[in-house]
């Protein structure tokens, strides 16, 4: 199995940090964010993990290199000036995925949500996993009904944790999601695919009740890093 770790983004909202490093390598407990990710996947068994980069492109081998130090083979998809937002990142990063289900985790949260407990396979196109609503985040994204099966519409919602397995054809209906000229390559967010597919109860999810953090703030990455603490320290 390989992962997609999304690390594109410009992070606007963590400036100045990230003027100068994007955020998925900003430092939480001693590493980088994605440090705790890229050691997770290779307890796993996963071997090969595609980083989406973006901004600040170059950082991102010049910190973690080719992922050896891990046991990992890391390949970079890069995706020029401007991101190609979730689902076009996820698109242009498929033929480095091969056609096989992969993980796919956002390069700026923090959790302890054990990898292992995502299913080898989706029973449908993709599961997600779902936690509790943030402060920042009260509304939620999501339903999870009694059965396993992610809704787009309920009482109780939950917030989409940034972590998920998915089948390659899940990208297969993008132009129908898609308003006017998507470019080249194509740029478009990967919510309204996943809503498609709720419709027709492909998707699956679990409900993590562990600690989950959005690193979106300078103010939560502060928080999350005193949390973890430096090791040694």
């Amino acid at each position: 199995m390989k992962a997609l770790i999304f690390a594109a983004g410009i992070g606007e909202r963590m400036r100045p940090l990230t003027l100068h490093t994007p955020k998925p390598l900003l430092p939480a407990g001693g590493k980088p964010l994605m440090a705790w990710h890229l050691e997770k996947l290779a307890a796993l068994g996963v071997r090969e993990v595609v980083v989406n980069i973006s901004w600040l492109a170059d950082r991102f081998p010049e910190v973690l290199g080719d992922g050896s130090r891990w046991g990992l083979r890391l390949h970079y998809s890069h995706e020029g000036a401007t991101p190609l937002e979730t689902g076009g990142g996820m698109l242009h990063a498929l033929p480095l995925l091969d056609n096989a289900p992969f993980i796919a985790v956002n390069g700026d949260i923090w959790a302890d949500y054990d990898f292992a407990r995502l299913p080898r396979e989706p029973r449908g196109d993709a599961h997600l996993v779902l936690v509790d609503n943030p402060t920042h985040h009260t509304h939620g994204d999501f339903v999870l009904d009694a059965g396993g099966t992610v809704r787009d519409e309920g009482a109780t919602r939950l917030t989409f944790s940034g972590i998920g397995i998915y089948r390659p054809g899940l990208l297969a209906p993008w132009r129908q999601t898609v308003d006017g000229d998507p470019g080249a390559p194509p740029r478009f967010r990967l919510a309204p695919l996943l809503r498609l597919a709720m419709a027709a109860g492909r998707i699956s999810g679990e409900h993590h009740r562990g600690a989950w953090t959005d690193v979106g703030t300078p103010e939560r990455l502060a928080d999350l890093d005193r949390r973890l603490g430096t090791p040694g320290a």
